[in-house]
């Protein structure tokens, strides 16, 4: 359903939804912000994709973007499978003016970082990560894993990526049931990504996150932008809630990787920049 962003020579032009359900998202945050919660992903949406994911760093124009647009709205929302602080250094979120109103879900949802306390909060870590933490390198030792993967620690999580493999994507295919069959063994899922598999508990998703959150702050609309296959229960849940009759809409952040999220989104702007643009003129139009 979703097309690229319109073209325009305004710096502060909204580009309009292709799908009815989108532009009725977006009119009801332009007629009442105040009850609008703002849902972001952070890699690949407001930080651009990086060979080094420890070396992603928010899009240069994210940070004054959102300090324009979090006091003008209920909530901005980051969610994201990084730890809560690791998004927050790599955000440039901490002690910006403007940002009383941003929180950082980290983990799905397991961790979270407000501006105004600037502390994250989170539960005892689930068991299985730290057997799979002692595992996997072995794992991936003993199974011939392809020369270029390697492994993220995530704290409450572990990633396999194959960006850096000499086939990625042969090599994300071939790891993926054993991977899978690692993590079942811990009590624990594999979550892919682009060109990633993440081996984290089960129970929370950018969906339930997103949900929970929603419930909390009593949201009555929803814009939520995401980029990659994590992203698609965030979708999931924002359908849901329109077919419940809370608008919303849905963003890509685009990417030719994840069609499936493109085909869903109401709306595909062009990356990072895009992401930015939009906020930038969402943040106008609410002046």
């Amino acid at each position: 359903m979703g097309s690229p962003k319109d073209s325009t020579d305004s710096p502060h032009a909204l580009p309009t939804p292709v799908t009815r359900a989108g532009r009725e998202g977006l009119e009801a945050i332009l007629a009442h912000p105040a009850t609008a919660v703002i849902g972001l992903d952070f890699d690949g949406t407001l930080a651009p994709i990086v060979p080094d994911p420890e070396q992603a760093r928010a899009h240069p124009g994210a940070v004054p973007a959102l300090a324009a647009l979090a006091p003008k709205v209920a909530s901005v929302a980051v969610i994201t499978g990084r730890p809560a602080g690791v998004a927050v250094r790599n955000g440039g979120f901490a002690g910006v003016p403007g940002l009383r109103h941003l929180v950082v879900l980290g983990h799905y949802g397991t961790e979270r970082w407000d501006a105004v306390s600037s502390t994250v909060s989170a539960p005892a870590p689930h068991p299985g990560v730290a057997a799979v933490r002692a595992e996997l390198p072995g794992f991936l030792d003993g199974i011939g894993a392809w020369q270029g993967t390697w492994i993220e620690e995530k704290g409450r999580a572990l990633a396999v990526h194959t960006r850096r493999a000499t086939d990625p994507q042969a090599a994300f295919e071939a790891l993926r049931a054993p991977l899978t069959d690692l993590a079942t063994r811990h009590g624990l899922i594999v979550e892919p990504g682009r060109m990633v598999l993440e081996l984290r508990p089960p129970g929370m998703d950018k969906g339930v996150a997103l949900l929970d959150y929603l419930r909390e702050t009593r949201a009555e609309s929803v814009l939520y932008a995401g980029d990659d296959l994590g992203d698609l229960p965030a979708f999931a849940a924002v359908e849901k809630l329109r077919s419940d009759g809370v608008p919303g809409l849905l963003v890509c952040s685009g990417s030719n990787e994840v069609t499936e999220l493109r085909e869903r989104a109401d709306l595909v702007v062009d990356g990072p920049a895009g992401v930015v643009d939009l906020l930038s003129a969402l943040a106008a139009q609410l002046a």
